[in-house]
């Protein structure tokens, strides 16, 4: 997938939906041009609305940036979502993977500059708190900071692998959701037998002599 289309590339937005759509679209094509001008007068004028507009449907900065994120997971695929428990890590791997893949460029600048930084990090708190109830039935065992190392870990997984599998090594996303599952079943296997034992302990191998 390429950049969202300016408004020169596209047809005049006709009803509320699409005026919405036009204006997050912009505001996501700034982004991924790195340009450092992300004011609502920008946003307007790629968009081809008045400057009115772009307030009328965002107040401020916080509204824009909290609902392109939403466009951008809606680009990518319903089942790009923070998961809602254990299993929901693993089956959604492929759909995020891929859906990262359908919109390459905008899932590249969400993780390799400082625009897109300050984009995902305008919802960490809802992150985080969303993770850590997901993720709390795995890790209830452990001692209580090991509870937050072992749920970042995992949530990093779920996510944050595409850049650099994709750059490094060149794997699709497909490829990407089947180590990354591999991974995290490995380590949720680790969390069922490690018990109250923190990270730093190596389980006892039964198996040995």
């Amino acid at each position: 997938m390429t950049a969202p289309a300016t408004a020169a590339d596209r047809a005049p937005p006709r009803n509320k939906d699409q005026v919405r759509e036009c204006l997050l679209d912009a505001f996501i094509g700034l982004l991924i041009e790195g340009s450092s001008d992300l004011s609502h007068d920008a946003v307007a004028e790629r968009a081809g609305v008045a400057r009115r507009t772009a307030y009328r449907y965002f107040p401020d900065r916080g509204a824009l940036m909290d609902a392109a994120l939403l466009r951008v997971r809606e680009l990518a695929g319903v089942r790009v979502a923070y998961p809602e428990n254990i299993d929901d890590l693993i089956d959604t791997l492929e759909p995020i993977y891929t859906g990262f893949d359908s919109i390459a460029p905008i899932a590249t600048m969400l993780r390799s500059t400082p625009q897109g930084r300050q984009l995902r990090m305008a919802q960490n708190d809802q992150r985080i708190a969303s993770y850590t109830r997901a993720l709390a039935p795995a890790v209830e065992n452990l001692p209580p900071h090991d509870r937050k190392l072992a749920t970042a870990m995992l949530q990093v997984l779920h996510t944050t692998p595409w850049l650099e599998m994709r750059d490094h090594w060149g794997l699709t996303g497909s490829e990407i959701a089947r180590t990354t599952r591999w991974a995290i079943r490995a380590l949720l296997k680790d969390l069922r037998e490690r018990g109250g034992l923190s990270l730093d302990e190596e389980l006892k191998d039964e198996n040995a002599a």
